[in-house]
């Protein structure tokens, strides 16, 4: 029975996961500017994506949900790899369609107070176009696992949509790398 409930799990998570790399922005044009509510070491916070880029280069990385198997992976991924990313300027913030106390106790539990997870609202997920759709067109209430690198200038670097989470760390931190690595001119 249990075989049989997996195997089915399996085939409808298949069915859904074509359609999440559908559409996303393409590289070069201007990034969507935003601002939300998140969580940092589990307190409460604004993000504003124009005050960060003054900063430096954004990674932007929409998770489909918090406290499953695949988001907690990938979270753990970023929170040990922060010090590079710190190391090359940029700014990390997870976003997912979860509540603000769902971003807290995630923010804690599995980013390991390191970095910052937000609010995902549907304006921001229209407008990075991460919209997880079943085949049929129904729109879920998660998103896509999408990751951008937005360069300083606003303009999107990297587009990395793969619901397999193990590569979104290391294509993002290659990317904003490979921006530091850039003169200015």
């Amino acid at each position: 029975m249990n075989r049989t409930l997996l195997a089915a799990l399996a085939a409808t998570f298949a069915l859904i996961v074509p359609a999440a790399t559908q559409a996303e922005l393409p590289l070069g044009t201007r990034a969507p500017n935003f601002a939300t509510q998140g969580a940092l070491a589990g307190k409460a916070f604004g993000f504003n994506l124009a005050a960060a880029l003054r900063k430096g280069p954004v990674v932007l990385y929409f998770y489909p949900k918090s406290f499953t198997q695949g988001c907690t992976l990938e979270a753990h991924a970023f929170a040990e790899a922060m010090r590079d990313f710190q190391s090359a300027g940029a700014t990390v913030i997870g976003l997912s369609a979860d509540d603000l106390e769902t971003q807290k106790k995630f923010s804690t539990e599995h980013c390991r107070d390191k970095f910052p997870v937000a609010i995902a609202t549907p304006a921001i997920i229209q407008a990075y176009q991460v919209q997880l759709k079943k085949p049929d067109g129904t729109v879920l209430p998660i998103t896509s696992r999408t990751s951008y690198v937005i360069g300083r200038d606003g303009r999107i670097k990297l587009v990395y949509s793969n619901m397999d989470y193990s590569d979104h760390v290391k294509q993002t931190l290659a990317a904003v790398r490979a921006l530091k690595a850039k003169p200015r001119g």
